[in-house]
């Protein structure tokens, strides 16, 4: 998980910083496995929030506040008693365990004081959140364990509180060269899960970095190594971990286009595009935003997934069974050559014959036509005239129906691929006016068609020029034949479903190079070819694209166009703020 023993040192750094001396005034229960603490200091109020749920542990300092549930849960309610209006006096982490101890004077029913400790671990599946007396005993946790659920460890009150030390790793602030070394020798795995299996705290995203800057494959075996390969590799080890000692931290997330990916307190150079944060905190706290958001969206998603899903399944069948059936058809022209070349030669034919050999004078080559031999050369000649005629009539009836499946299927592909880079509700509002539109949804009766309040993405090329992407079929419309003038380029993914990329031109100028290839960049990330690493996109001016009549919304036609090949990497492109 990126949520490791380093996050946690910067995250203890920070409230060291801003939590010393301060007074709990608010506790509060929000989730079952989560806590709220307001702390009043001399310099202002400060929020902490701490969750030892399995799917997202974490600790952090925000600003949003949480509604509590009317009752206080038990835990709450102890926390209350004990540690409202006491003082934080210590905020510690073992090694780069990723535990936190905070430290709480307060004063008992008696008037003395006292010192309480609360202790958050953040281990997956494992994280607790636990109450402690000053010798280490427990009193309560958010999270009770039996020896019935964990042979290692009770967490339960009136038990003593220790860390069991079942990976036996190394602390990775205490490891010198010829140790380290030693130690990756040991371990015959790839270099980057060795470092992160060895000592704790230690993320795989954080390994694979440190190798990253060393110029060390971090994929190859630890025996693969050379003496200079883990010079390097424990030169930029001990790098991060003095940075660590120091409280030097620069948090950061990378980015795959618009999607976070990964997170750190220091920034993660194997990333092109990275967004610096001042504040650990304030990184999770957006990070996590994000990360909520889109898993939300493709929660919000599955319906509309399923019915364009359903929809293109059906559609594929019928088009695939149209093919078949067009393929039956293919013999129509030979039938109607045999129907004509008996009527031609066949008065020499005699009565019962089974084929007759005859000239084709199409290609000026022999051909055997087979016969009834119950019926004569004339109604021989209509039975093939009249299969010829059943199979064009039926040829000219599939041309259509296929044609129409066909560009059903892409519509709804279409659809699929805008479903692919929604972020946000209003996104899935105007996808869905669109299957009301196409029929797939009933609209409630009644009811009125929905305000649109989604806008395409708007991007800032490095040469200055705006460039338009459309999120869905309705915004490519928009974009291309309203909002687009004639000398403004166009770009498509070719042969896919995407979106339409309008790049404003500014005057007459000739625009520069580079502005093209990051349009082209745009069009071939917005598009379903994106996992092909390489997609050929399709540019024109707007003035050139037309739409035929009675099209689906978003689709165009254009005769001259230029063409390149391009990478979908928009790292490095700069987003206008929304």
């Amino acid at each position: 998980m990126a949520f490791d023993g380093i996050t946690i040192a910067n995250v203890v750094k920070e409230m060291n910083d801003t939590l010393i001396g301060g007074r709990i005034y608010k506790i509060a229960q929000p989730e079952p496995d989560e806590l709220l603490l307001t702390i009043k200091t001399t310099t202002g109020q400060y929020r902490l929030l701490i969750s030892a749920g399995a799917s997202l542990p974490l600790i952090y300092l925000t600003e949003a506040n949480k509604q509590a549930p009317l009752t206080a849960p038990g835990f709450c309610m102890l926390l209350r008693k004990h540690l409202q209006n006491g003082r934080i006096v210590e905020v510690t982490q073992p090694g780069l365990e990723r535990i936190v101890h905070i430290g709480v004077e307060h004063l008992n029913e008696m008037g003395d004081l006292c010192k309480k400790k609360l202790i958050v671990e953040i281990m997956g599946k494992h994280s607790n959140i636990i109450f402690c007396d000053d010798k280490e005993m427990i009193i309560d946790s958010i999270k009770h364990i039996s020896g019935l659920v964990s042979s290692v460890r009770e967490v339960l009150p009136g038990k003593p509180y220790f860390v069991a030390d079942t990976t036996h790793k190394q602390n990775p602030l205490e490891t010198e060269a010829a140790d380290f070394s030693k130690t990756l020798q040991g371990a015959p795995m790839p270099v980057f899960k060795a470092l992160y299996t060895s000592y704790t705290g230690i993320s795989p995203i954080m390994a694979q970095e440190i190798c990253y800057r060393a110029g060390v494959d971090g994929e190859q075996p630890t025996a693969a190594l050379s003496p200079q390969d883990m010079q390097k590799i424990f030169a930029e080890w001990d790098k991060v971990m003095q940075a660590v000692k120091k409280g030097d931290f620069a948090p950061a997330i990378a980015y795959e286009g618009n999607k976070p990916v990964e997170f750190a307190a220091f920034p993660l150079t194997m990333y092109a595009e990275v967004k610096n944060y001042d504040s650990m905190s304030c990184l999770l706290e957006s990070y996590y935003a994000e990360k909520n958001a889109i898993t939300r969206i493709r929660q919000r998603s599955v319906d509309l997934r399923k019915i364009v899903q359903t929809a293109l399944e059906r559609n594929v069948k019928k088009y695939d069974l149209q093919l078949q059936q067009m393929k039956d058809t293919e013999k129509r022209e030979t039938y109607r050559i045999y129907g004509e070349l008996l009527n031609t030669y066949g008065y020499g034919v005699e009565p019962g014959a089974k084929s007759m050999e005859a000239l084709n004078y199409y290609t000026n080559e022999m051909i055997t036509i087979p016969l009834d031999p119950t019926l004569s050369t004339t109604e021989n000649a209509k039975k093939y005239f009249d299969k010829y005629g059943k199979m064009k009539r039926t040829y000219e009836a599939l041309s259509e129906l296929t044609e129409e499946v066909k560009k059903e299927i892409e519509h709804l592909r279409s659809i699929s691929a805008a479903l692919d880079i929604a972020i946000g509700e209003e996104d899935l509002v105007q996808i869905k006016e669109e299957l009301i539109e196409s029929g797939y949804i009933r609209r409630k009766s009644g009811s009125k068609k929905v305000k649109i309040t989604s806008k395409p993405f708007h991007y800032i090329s490095s040469d200055g020029y705006d460039m338009y992407v459309g999120k869905n079929n309705f915004q490519n419309e928009e974009l291309t034949f309203k909002f687009a003038t004639g000398n403004d380029w166009w770009f498509h993914a070719k042969g896919c479903p995407g979106s339409h990329v309008v790049v404003k031109v500014q005057g007459v100028e000739e625009m520069p190079d580079s502005t093209f290839e990051e349009a082209a960049r745009l069009a071939a990330y917005y598009s379903a070819g994106r996992e092909q690493g390489k997609v050929e996109v399709d540019y024109i001016q707007k003035k050139h694209v037309k739409k035929p009549n009675g099209a689906k919304p978003g689709f165009v036609v254009y005769y001259t166009n230029y063409s390149m090949v391009i990478d979908a990497d928009i790292s490095g492109i700069v987003q206008a703020e929304r």
